[in-house]
């Protein structure tokens, strides 16, 4: 008999994605684009994300460039990006903002890593919910009657391999992390 882990799997692929983007926002020492998509702007009667109101591209190494698609929204963006607490230098010019990137410091470096540390842990609680999830299921199958013990106890077997997986995708992910902001 075959149990579908495909769900399961897609739960965790997920949980992966989940911290992938998560990563994505933390600073580290390169100017990335994607460190601005949590923040949004008061603009046209709501609050967008800033890609939804202007052009982000990088100017160097440490720096972005924004550029609004109506310049009336360019102090919004600036004001957000300076009340956002991601220790960023803004600047306000003809051409739209300046994002600056300044060096990190070793106090501001060890608040990341223990932010990644945090979002990794959320990712591996995310995993042992979906664990405990499909181990309750697959108990309930077995006393239904779909499966034999043996069965259980080897589909438990396929779905801890998949946990170990997802766990070590999350780890590594982790490790990057950490390596980027420490560089």
């Amino acid at each position: 008999m075959q149990y579908n882990f495909s769900p399961f799997k897609e739960k965790c692929a997920q949980a992966e994605e989940w911290l992938k983007k998560e990563f994505a926002s933390i600073r580290t020492n390169r100017a990335a684009p994607s460190i601005l998509d949590s923040i949004n702007v008061p603009a046209y009667g709501g609050s967008m994300p800033i890609n939804q109101v202007a052009s982000v591209v990088g100017e160097g190494p440490r720096s972005l460039r924004i550029t609004p698609w109506d310049m009336t929204v360019a102090k919004a963006i600036e004001k957000a990006i300076a009340d956002s607490n991601l220790g960023l230098s803004v600047s306000l010019d003809e051409k739209g903002v300046r994002v600056n990137f300044p060096e990190l410091t070793t106090e501001r470096r060890t608040g990341l890593i223990k932010l990644a540390k945090q979002k990794l842990e959320d990712a591996r609680v995310t995993l042992r919910q979906e664990r405990d999830e499909m181990w309750e299921q697959i108990q309930a199958d077995e006393k239904k009657g779909g499966m034999s013990e043996d069965e259980k106890f080897r589909f438990k077997n396929e779905m801890q391999k998949i946990i170990d997986d997802a766990g070590a995708k999350l780890e590594e992910a982790a490790a990057r992390k950490e390596q980027e902001i420490m560089s």
